[in-house]
């Protein structure tokens, strides 16, 4: 048994869609029973959306999520008509019909659980399901979704549940050492670990979704990702790398240019006003990054940096949680961008913190601000310095294309 992914954009016309048929009949042939799970096609989610936004000026959270489920039901069920073409035994599926439970939430919901004995029963007389993702139920059977890259993680989650490997198709042909299209020369891997794919997808790169990583690597799922349109070898991610593979100090490096500084000048020096402000931040949801404080004549000045779609709370929160002092002044800077290389290898090689800046320093890229991990560094720099940022951290730490 197989589990496959198809991204929007390999279902984005029924062109593509009857490509998609002819490529999942030639692993029934093989002799595979597959489930195929599928995105919405192209950009039709976004289009959802702002049909949503046409008719109510602050739709609800349920009918919305109503709503754009019905993006993986055209196209699971036409792909599930292209297999019936090609004589393939297919059957279309929500998540409802595989009683796929969430939790309660909706927009962002995290999956349960689902019926084995339902998708197998299923597929005893079938060659192929071909499921919704992004999709689930939640315990009052209220249709929920999953967020941003929902599609990969139903799939790890099913793969994961049926216990057999998972394949990710998509427009690119496998996971690079950098974005190919902010850096030329980057270089495709043939393997990467769950860690370092888990830190470069909460980094930024969006290849696949940090939170099917996660369920791949806690349950041990043998993940690929390669594209759809080409036979050209994929990326393996993996526990660890083979024995027989040099492992290298630094896998990769990406950036993430939806970020927010945040600068507090004169606050109170204390301790009081700095943990009101950190707690109310954390009961409303914002995830914090990159901190530092300076103190100064009796006052603190604090930096950190959030995700830019957050930062209206964050100003609000600010200005309330401070409203008590007097003296302070806050100001935002939304042209920025993070820079992160991530490795493995780090544990073990010294000297890739000095690498790093020097790197950066060597293009004059300004810093703003840092975090560490045990296999990540990550500099705060301008917006308009990323893409030199990204191309001299693939210089350094040889990253590129060697062909």
């Amino acid at each position: 048994m197989l589990v496959q992914k198809y991204g929007g954009s390999s279902v984005a016309t029924p062109e593509k869609i009857r490509y998609v048929a002819g490529k999942i009949k030639g692993r029934v042939e093989e002799g595979k029973k597959l489930v195929v799970v599928v995105s919405a096609m192209g950009k039709s989610t976004n289009a959802l959306i702002a049909l949503g936004g046409e008719v109510s000026s602050s739709p609800s959270p349920r009918e919305m999520d109503m709503l754009l489920s019905t993006g993986e039901q055209v196209s699971s069920a036409l792909l599930a008509m292209a297999l019936d073409d090609l004589g393939v035994a297919a059957m279309s599926c929500n998540a409802f019909q595989l009683e796929m439970t969430t939790t309660g939430s909706f927009s962002n919901a995290r999956i349960v659980d689902m019926n084995l004995g339902k998708l197998r029963g299923l597929l005893e007389f079938r060659d192929v399901l071909v499921v919704t993702g992004f999709q689930g139920i939640n315990p009052e059977g209220d249709v929920t979704t999953l967020g941003r890259g929902g599609s990969d993680t139903s799939a790890v989650a099913i793969a994961a549940k049926c216990g057999c490997p998972c394949e990710i198709y998509s427009d690119v042909d496998g996971i690079y050492t950098c974005d190919p299209h902010a850096v030329k020369n980057a270089r495709k891997l043939e393997y990467i670990t769950f860690d370092e794919m888990l830190e470069l997808s909460s980094l930024g790169a969006k290849v696949l979704h940090s939170r099917a990583v996660e369920i791949a690597k806690k349950y041990s799922v043998r993940l690929y990702c390669a594209s759809t349109f080409s036979d050209e070898r994929g990326t393996n991610v993996v526990n660890t790398l083979p024995e027989w593979l040099e492992q290298p100090v630094v896998t990769g490096v990406t950036a993430d240019s939806n970020q927010m500084r945040v600068n507090i000048a004169r606050m109170p020096g204390s301790m009081e006003a700095m943990s009101a402000l950190f707690r109310e931040l954390a009961d409303r949801g914002v995830n914090v990054d990159m901190i530092s404080t300076v103190n100064e004549n009796g006052y603190s000045h604090l930096t950190f940096t959030v995700v830019d779609a957050g930062g209206k709370t964050v100003l609000e929160t600010v200005k309330s949680t401070l409203a008590p002092w007097e003296g302070w002044a806050v100001a935002e800077d939304r042209n920025v961008s993070k820079v992160s290389a991530v490795g493995v290898g780090m544990k073990s090689a010294p000297g890739v913190a000095a690498r790093f800046f020097t790197a950066l320093g060597r293009k004059d890229v300004r810093m703003l601000g840092t975090t560490t991990s045990e296999i990540k560094i990550s500099a705060l720099v301008p917006r308009e310095q990323e893409g030199e940022a990204l191309q001299a951290l693939v210089d350094e730490f040889g990253l590129g294309d060697r062909g």
